[in-house]
């Protein structure tokens, strides 16, 4: 171009060059002088308004696209630069032609907005990675007509772009001075990310802070009993120590499997992507309720050591464990609305990082965009120059070249400046940061040592524990303050380092541009040096106009951006609603279940029916808050898959706000343009929408599974505690039917075989032999029965679990078949959102049904083998007595107790076999003494 430009005109000068030699041949007639000059004159006056219309006009215009194409071709060199910055080699991207009207409908496309004109296709990516362009190259292209050179092949929801989103890799980050250097597509993810890693940190936090209470209430009942001469200092000290070190263990294990969990699948260190964290939270959430399943078996065995070291009373043990119980529930309650409280700080937390993040990235683009305007502002002058003949076409070019390739070095060094310096100044934050955290939690460990090395007493234990629970939210909340204060430090410091290095480039352009106008233009035009400095004041007004456009733009991008993070706080509210919603309905339910177990079990205590209530509860507490910490969760990693197509939503929003505001005067073209844009605005965000209701249906129905593992789980660990809550009021049952049945003709009748001649050694041994024996056949046959009734039950069980899933699919599909034609577009869906909804909640009330039905069958027949068992061991021990009382020749004046036993009364035998055997052992041993 540069060289076409230097070349003469083709057609007119080679007949001014013809004319000459005509002239020179011909002889000079002084009559014709004056009609000759006067007719030359017009001819040349027409010929250069010709020329200058069809020859020179369109040249100069010609020209002053290729400007356009310079100014434009430098913007995209400096984003390609930006981009080169990158630490991993980037992909290219294909670019295709398209019409304005095309461009209009189709703006988005593989996670790119609109680049500018003539934009410079070569730039890289991470590996796996989407094009991504930064919102002010997209400002104002959608107003250049049929010139667009667009990028876009799809729309914003393309499935091949979801998978290549779904594998990018972006950075690793542990805290948020790190986002300050990351490119701007990452931004978003990296935040959210930063919220799981909150989010996890809370949950420890939450989880040590509950075993540190458990171990205060278990030392405080043991000072307790230490005190009243109970136990001994050594045991009390043992005990202790015992206690902690199993709950170390635990936690050890936790980590363990965490960190394990964390470096697993890690192709990169400093890189991640969305499948590999989706994964890692699944696997995380899993690990915790491991942890939490093996915390409730150590608490259980803790409580029934320290019972058992207690020698009380079962009224006084039964006491001591509802207090207990009571008291973690107080403790629950705590936590949980603490964790509620810190998860919405931590979203508040990320809204303002995002505000943070979007100031410094404005004034990351303030260089570039000045430097675009200074270009296009010397470009207008050059033009003025070369209309006028002061410059030629090629001196023109040549010098935009120039200026061009100055700019574009002085540009290229404010980002290589500003990432090193930006990298170095962050690492000193840092390493400062860790610092005063460190001081901080050592301080704050040295606090807590002081308050738990405290005994309390047990009227006093209410009391410590809220104490210790408020000390411990102040230590989190101080721990909060310094992070968030250092947060804005770090951002403070980060734009004060912009601002330099852009008030020192800003003024590096300054000196170009004075270059040009005061030494160059002055020896390339013969213009005058008063002259020229007119040209750079003017110069420099119409850079002043371009950056107060420049301005507004951005001041209407904050506005958006403000409007934009209101709406996703309205989102999250709802979250937090719903969630709180879902636990309500869980709790309410499975209180409902565990009371109608209760009532339908009988034969328990009014206090030991209250007791496994109030454990089923503490129990779902537990379970409850862990999940909603994981529904948090789950709601992030939707926001994260959707982030991509927001962001470039809202690129689109952004664009169609300032075209409106910077076009007054609109045509009808530009008005059809406006509302197709609008239409099409409104299409994608029902579209967005959609997959965002879909996306968060999918793991809604992930949650559900794992809820109903997690209450699985509780419902495995209460079948524990009612089993042994039963076991106890046997053996109560049957102490007191021992008291009063048949226990003094015993005493009387080993009495009377100790002092019998006819009982020897050999007699009674042979007595407790066949005695064991016929105990132990009958132990056999009664776990063979048991195996077999249980292996029956379970294929009954599986037989009719199928049928009756079987028979739920068939009415959902009639179901949804009926509905389906009465679910119109706009609120379809909602609809099944609902429907799905009410799906859930009914699968879940029939499946608890179905196995509450199901643990009722195995009850019943438990109960009737048991209820055999103790008649044929009741049968034994009566053989068993009438044989001995036979060899004492004593008179058995008791007669025989009844064989056929309801089910309560079986289970009250239990302990009077129990004392039937030692009885045998006791005698044996009496028996061979003599």
């Amino acid at each position: 171009m540069a060289s076409a430009a230097g070349e003469a005109p083709p057609g007119p000068c080679r007949g001014e060059i013809g004319l000459q030699f005509w002239v020179e041949a011909l002889q000079l007639v002084p009559g014709l002088l004056a009609p000759a000059v006067l007719l030359g004159v017009a001819l040349g006056v027409g010929a250069a308004l010709l020329l200058c219309f069809y020859v020179i006009g369109p040249l100069l215009q010609n020209k002053k696209d290729d400007s356009q194409r310079l100014l434009e071709s430098f913007h995209s060199d400096v984003r390609g630069h930006l981009d080169e910055n990158v630490p991993l080699p980037r992909k290219k991207k294909t670019e295709t032609q398209m019409s304005e009207e095309e461009m209009v409908l189709e703006p988005l496309a593989d996670g790119s907005s609109n680049p500018s004109l003539h934009e410079n296709p070569k730039q890289a990516v991470l590996p796996n990675q989407i094009m991504e362009t930064s919102t002010s190259s997209s400002l104002g292209s959608l107003s250049h007509g049929d010139k667009e050179d667009c990028s876009s092949s799809t729309t914003i929801h393309s499935a091949t772009s979801d998978d290549r989103f779904q594998d990018r890799a972006f950075l690793k980050v542990t805290c948020f001075p790190e986002v300050l250097t990351c490119e701007s597509f990452d931004v978003k993810l990296c935040l959210y990310s930063l919220l799981l890693k909150e989010l996890l940190l809370l949950d420890t936090e939450l989880r040590r802070e509950k075993q540190v209470v458990f171990i205060q209430v278990l030392r405080t009942y043991l000072f307790d009993f230490y005190h009243k001469k109970k136990i001994t200092e050594d045991l009390y000290q043992k005990i202790i120590l015992t206690q902690e070190t199993d709950l170390e263990e635990l936690q050890k294990q936790l980590t363990s499997r965490l960190l394990s969990t964390e470096m697993s699948g890690a192709r990169n260190s400093d890189y991640q992507t969305l499948e590999d964290l989706e994964r890692k939270e699944r696997e995380y959430s899993e690990h915790i309720i491991d942890n939490m399943e093996a915390f409730w078996k150590q608490a259980d065995k803790a409580e029934q050591f320290l019972l058992n070291q207690s020698n009380c009373s079962s009224a006084k043990r039964g006491k001591i464990m509802m207090n207990l119980t009571e008291r973690m529930i107080a403790v629950e309650g705590l936590l949980s609305q603490s964790q509620d409280l810190q998860a919405m700080d931590i979203q508040e937390k990320i809204f303002n990082w995002e505000l943070m993040v979007k100031m410094v990235d404005f004034l990351k683009t303030r260089i570039q965009e000045e430097s675009k305007c200074r270009l296009g502002a010397v470009a207008g002058i050059l033009d003025q120059l070369t209309v006028k003949s002061n410059l030629s076409l090629s001196q023109k070019e040549e010098l935009l070249t120039g200026l061009h390739k100055a700019f574009w070095e002085q540009v290229a060094h404010y980002n290589n400046e500003c990432v090193q310096q930006g990298k170095d100044l962050i690492m000193k934050l840092l390493a400062c940061r860790t610092r005063k955290i460190r001081e901080l939690k050592q301080a704050q460990k040295d606090e807590q040592g002081d308050l738990l090395s405290k005994a309390q007493k047990i009227g006093e234990l209410d009391e410590f524990l809220k104490a210790c629970h408020e000390m411990l939210e102040k230590q989190r909340q101080t721990l909060y303050d310094l992070e968030e204060e250092d947060d804005c430090q770090s951002t403070e410091a980060i734009a004060e380092l912009h601002q330099e290095l852009c008030s020192g480039t800003s003024h590096a352009l300054e000196e170009l541009v004075q270059e040009l106008f005061l030494q160059t233009l002055p020896t390339k035009t013969g213009l005058s040096l008063r002259e020229c400095e007119l040209l750079k004041e003017e110069c420099q007004e119409n850079l002043i106009l371009q950056l107060e456009k420049w301005d507004s733009c951005r001041q209407k991008q904050w506005k958006l951006f403000q409007e934009q993070l209101q709406q996703e706080r309205q989102l999250w509210t709802k979250e937090y609603a719903l969630s709180a919603v879902m636990q309500k309905h869980l709790s309410e339910k499975h209180e409902k279940i565990i009371q109608g177990v209760l009532s339908r079990l009988g034969g328990l205590s009014e206090e030991s029916a209250k007791y496994i209530f109030r454990k089923h509860r503490l129990l779902l507490c537990s379970v409850l808050r862990r999940l909603a910490v994981r529904n948090v969760a789950m709601a992030t990693l939707t926001h994260m898959k959707m982030s991509q197509k927001k962001s470039l939503l809202q690129e689109l929003r952004e664009q169609h706000t300032l075209q409106k505001s910077s076009s007054h005067c609109q045509d009808e073209h530009q008005w059809q343009l406006q509302n197709a844009m609008e239409s099409h605005i409104l299409e994608e965000e029902e579209k967005l929408e959609e997959e965002t209701q879909q996306t968060r249906l999918e793991f809604h129905q992930q949650l559900v599974a794992e809820i109903q593992e997690a209450l699985q789980l509780v419902q495995q660990h209460m079948e524990q505690v009612i089993g042994q809550a039963l076991l106890q009021h046997a053996r109560q049952e049957a102490a007191k039917q021992s008291s009063e049945d048949g226990e003094d003709f015993k005493e009387r009748l080993i009495e009377a075989a100790v002092e019998s001649v006819y009982v020897t050694s050999n007699g009674v041994n042979r007595l407790v032999q066949c005695y064991y024996q016929q105990i132990e056949k009958i132990m056999d046959g009664h776990e063979n029965r048991k195996l077999q009734q249980l292996k029956s039950f379970q294929a009954e069980r599986t037989e009719n679990n199928r049928l009756r899933k079987k028979q739920e699919e068939n009415e959902q599909t009639l179901k949804e078949k009926r509905n389906q034609g009465t679910l119109n577009t706009s609120s379809a869906v909602h609809q099944r959102m609902l429907l799905q909804q009410q799906k859930f909640l009914a699968q879940f009330d029939v499946q608890q049904q179905f196995r509450l039905d199901s643990l009722k069958q195995k009850i019943l027949v438990l109960h009737h083998l048991e209820t055999q068992l103790e008649n044929q061991l009741k049968q034994a021990e009566q053989d068993f007595i009438t044989e001995l009382a036979a060899l004492a020749r004593v008179p058995l004046t008791v007669r025989k107790q009844p064989l056929n036993r309801s089910v309560q009364s079986g289970k009250s035998q239990k302990t009077k076999r129990k004392n039937s055997h030692s009885w045998g052992k006791e005698d044996s041993g009496d028996f061979n003494e003599k």
